[in-house]
């Protein structure tokens, strides 16, 4: 069969980080076994609490046979006039029967290269046992493990994560003998550390999972989490209840156990009246609980957990469980009617003590700063759908309240609930679009994230964003290669989707600036802040709209006339992806990238108007003409900003265009034909300049 197992048992591994380690010593691994020219079919890994494991199938005995050219000295060199070998052909056949050859001077050939011939010799390097190699390969593949910090054991020098304990290295029923993290290899391994502690034999590598299945142990990773996924459906639909399992918890559930055990367990439903994304965040990030909803979103009292014994009493395991959770989720209904005793206002006040950033203010003045722009946000959109009965004072009243769930025990103990905890206090005395805006700030958290639906909550996402990345990038602190600690880079793609998804006709120049202003003199050099502040939001374009399959000479060709609204650089993308699906896109991209190269070198002005007594030339005389024509074609379609109309419109430029370069020369020995000339690719080059740069679409 040739099948070849490896197993590292240690103590509990990381569960965060099991599902990673797994998956970077099997490529660790395959990356090894291609470079050393090992033959295999497959392999796979295996994953547990408390151990890693490779197992291939049908791998070679020895590594193949492989020929090595060795070259010598030219050939003129390594022969005489009569045929036999120099002293420099002598001492190379001598080199080679040093290794234990015995050739003779008929066994060397001719090699040749681009200098000359040499005399030389095809070695043939006879291939290695493959369980010779074997030891190093997984040695060198758990020391490239990715582990931020690794650990010694006793007196033992090796390192790793985890105190290693056992070590399993076979090719089928035989053990490969070898020293690996300082044990011995042998056949034994472990079951589970409850239900079978003791160590037991592999009679053969290919029994490795049956084996462990029968001692309490799940070794496949994503067969564990199958089963998890599996008994965690069941139980919710039990009770008609829809589990919540995010993809982090659940791949650190499946880490932590090695025999799952689902099991449904309930609290009192007095909890209930707390914020259910207290109850959510506490049952997930300390109690590893899947927790379960109603059909619509609402927490229902009851949770999932995962035991790793198969309990006899499952009952009393329920029951434990059931201990645990009820003082944590006792403590957030403290903090939540402890809030509650005072008004939102109240905490808002405590914010006047609390910084920002040292020297940006405190959270009080940061809010102050988010009221005045997002008034000028409400002010600007007056005239939009669904903001016309804004009022400034509910705008106002939301900035001033916005952060001050910050100052709350409840926000104190889970962070993750600013936001919605001020949501929560602020509809016991808010107006409801108060309330709903406060939660709606931070939207959106995260790539594909929902963003706010209310005009207040939206007036308050972009002033809350366009202050920070002003500030900070106003102190100096500007992201710098990898490392973004403020999240200004979310912070501008959050502006930006905003404003393009919701269709809002704001231009960024405009946002920075009411920043600036509500800054006022805390900050130095507006000018510079501002040209930073827009460079730098503009640079998040091409990263989002990469990310959405859009081509990057797509993104450049709009990036080139540098629209300040994003809807309206919204508009033109689609324009353009759109455009340069059509059949003549390629040459009117190819002819504007001339128009413009031409126009480039011009020294001067070019004349706005084209003398239609010097255009001599059919072709020149035709592109005139369908210019003229295009321009009336576009014109209303321009002015309602119908990008796509308008490179649609444009495309009966390409035959004349094409035609007007194959027969006119632009650059006349007649300064008169000449200026002409160019004054009519200045007007070609502008309507296409009214959408994008398509010379810069490749084809």
């Amino acid at each position: 069969m040739n099948t070849i197992l490896f197993e590292l048992g240690t103590e509990e591994l990381p569960p965060k980080s099991l599902k990673t380690l797994r998956d970077a010593l099997l490529d660790n691994v395959r990356t090894a076994l291609d470079a050393s020219g090992i033959v295999y079919e497959n392999i796979r890994a295996y994953a547990a609490p408390r151990r890693l494991a490779v197992q291939m199938d049908n791998v070679a005995t020895t590594t193949p046979d492989k020929v090595e050219q060795k070259r010598g000295p030219a050939l003129k060199a390594a022969f005489d006039d009569n045929g036999e070998l120099t002293r420099a052909g002598q001492g190379f056949l001598q080199g080679l029967n040093a290794t234990g050859l015995t050739l003779s001077k008929d066994d060397l050939i001719t090699v040749s290269d681009k200098k000359g011939e040499y005399i030389g010799y095809d070695l043939t390097i006879k291939g290695e046992a493959v369980d010779v190699l074997l030891p190093a390969i997984f040695q060198k593949a758990l020391d490239n493990l990715p582990i931020a910090k690794r650990m010694r054991s006793g007196a033992d020098r090796h390192e790793f994560v985890r105190p290693v304990q056992w070590v399993v290295l076979m090719r089928d029923e035989a053990v490969i003998d070898a020293i690996i993290q300082g044990h011995k290899t042998g056949n034994q391994t472990r079951g589970h550390r409850y239900h079978a502690p003791d160590f037991v034999s592999i009679a053969h590598a290919d029994d490795y999972q049956e084996l462990l299945k029968n001692q309490y142990v799940i070794a496949d990773f994503d067969e564990r989490q199958a089963s998890i996924s599996k008994q965690v459906a069941r139980l919710a639909d039990e009770v008609g209840a829809d589990a919540i399992v995010p993809d982090e918890l659940l791949d650190e559930v499946t880490a932590l156990v090695d025999f799952p055990v689902a099991l449904r367990a309930s609290f009192e439903e007095r909890f209930l009246a707390v914020p259910q994304e207290a109850l959510i965040s506490t049952m997930q990030a300390d109690q590893k609980y899947f927790c379960l909803t109603d059909k619509n979103g609402k927490l229902l009292p009851y949770f999932i957990f995962i035991s790793n014994i198969d309990s006899t009493d499952k009952q009393a395991v329920i029951l434990g469980n059931e201990k645990v959770v009820r003082p944590r989720l006792a403590d957030a209904e403290f903090f939540f009617l402890q809030d509650q005793k005072q008004p939102l206002s109240y905490f808002a006040q405590l914010l006047k003590n609390r910084v920002f950033q040292d020297k940006l203010g405190t959270i009080w003045q940061k809010s102050e700063r988010i009221a005045k722009i997002a008034t000028t946000i409400n002010q600007s959109l007056a005239n939009q759908d669904g903001w016309q009965d804004i009022n400034d004072d509910d705008v106002v009243r939301a900035a001033m309240l916005c952060k001050a769930d910050l100052a709350t025990t409840l926000v104190g103990e889970f962070p993750e609930l600013q936001g919605v905890a001020g949501t929560y206090y602020a509809k016991n005395s808010e107006n409801p679009a108060v309330a709903q805006a406060i939660e709606e700030q931070y939207l959106p958290k995260f790539s594909g994230d929902n963003l706010p639906q209310t005009a207040i909550g939206t007036a308050l996402a972009l002033a809350d964003r366009i202050d920070t990345l002003v500030g900070i990038f106003g102190i100096g602190q500007v992201p710098t290669g990898s490392k973004d600690p403020f999240s200004l880079r979310r912070a501008s793609i959050g502006i930006l989707r905003i404003l393009i998804e919701k269709k809002l006709p704001i231009g960024l120049s405009s946002l920075v600036q009411a920043s600036l202003s509500a800054y006022g003199e805390v900050l130095d050099n507006h000018q510079k802040i501002f040209e930073e502040v827009m460079t730098f939001i503009n640079s998040r374009y091409r990263a989002m709209y990469t990310e959405q399959g859009v081509n990057v000479d797509t993104i450049l060709a709009v990036q080139e006339i540098n629209p300040d609204t994003p809807f309206d650089f919204d508009e033109r993308i689609r324009a353009v992806e759109a455009f340069r699906a059509l059949p003549q896109a390629k040459t009117l991209a190819q002819n504007n990238k001339r128009v413009g190269n031409i126009l480039a070198k011009v020294q001067g002005d070019i004349a706005d108007e084209i003398e239609q007594s010097l255009l001599v030339e059919a072709a020149e005389q035709a592109l005139f003409l369908a210019v003229s024509t295009a321009k009336q074609a576009v014109a209303p379609r321009q002015a309602v900003s119908d990008y796509q109309g308008v490179l649609q419109e444009l495309v009966q430029l390409d035959e004349p265009l094409t035609q007007f370069f194959d027969g006119v020369m632009v650059n006349a020995d007649d300064e008169n034909l000449k200026n002409n000339r160019l004054a009519l690719l200045q007007q070609v080059r502008a309507l296409f300049l009214s959408v994008a740069d398509i010379g810069l679409l490749q084809s």
